[in-house]
């Protein structure tokens, strides 16, 4: 069996969201007792904790929500590209864009932080050009956002709805090597959000040998 990398950060009480976004919550409607066989969790999240797709609707007033994305970006060839250290934008000089797979993940950070870091790397607008001019049609952080925390333009995500780019936020890459991958993450059907939660997952390519 390949191997495969959980990508996506645990969710629970104390998961980092923008300063002002709503706190993870997690209680009981139902619990095992006299009278009751199970039990069931009733949870209340932002649509943008843990790894998650930002839909176009995030970022324009009438845009595609979650639960209408396509899902074929979201499934298929992926390369994780490690610029950790950089700061305070990834820009194509950081960059080899030639023979690019469709998806296009960042890993930032040596280690993600477990608590909210306004210092995080974005992603210059310009890159996202370049990207989308060679095939790419997904993009992916483990940064809180494309754009800087203090950005009220937000000219990476607007670079990605020019040229049809889908978006995952917050990946745990920190157990990833660069190079090619499987990527699975899609997101939730939620046909009114502006986001949604992703179970993302890398998978090994099997090398000519191992296949069979």
């Amino acid at each position: 069996m390949a191997q495969l990398w959980d990508i996506s950060p645990p969710v629970h009480a104390s998961s980092p969201v923008f300063p002002g976004d709503h706190a993870t919550e997690v209680g009981w409607t139902f619990r095992i007792g006299p009278g009751c066989p199970v039990n069931v969790a009733e949870i209340s999240v932002s649509a943008h904790v843990g790894a998650h797709a930002d839909a176009p609707l995030h970022f324009t007033q009438d845009g595609t929500p979650a639960g209408e994305m396509p899902l074929e970006p979201f499934l298929g060839p992926c390369r994780v590209v490690d610029v950790t250290g950089v700061r305070p934008l990834v820009t194509v000089d950081h960059v080899d864009v030639t023979d690019l797979p469709p998806r296009v993940l960042f890993r930032t950070y040596a280690t993600q932080p477990t608590t909210w870091d306004d210092d995080f790397c974005a992603l210059d607008p310009d890159l996202i050009e370049v990207l989308a001019a060679n095939g790419v049609r997904l993009v992916g952080t483990d940064a809180a956002s494309l754009d800087p925390a203090t950005s009220k333009d937000l000219p990476a995500h607007f670079a990605t709805h020019r040229h049809d780019v889908r978006i995952l936020e917050n990946l745990l890459l920190d157990d990833v090597p660069a190079g090619d991958y499987e990527l699975i993450a899609l997101p939730l059907k939620l046909t009114t959000a502006d986001a949604a939660p992703v179970r993302a997952v890398l998978r090994a390519i099997p090398t000519q040998e191992g296949a069979g």
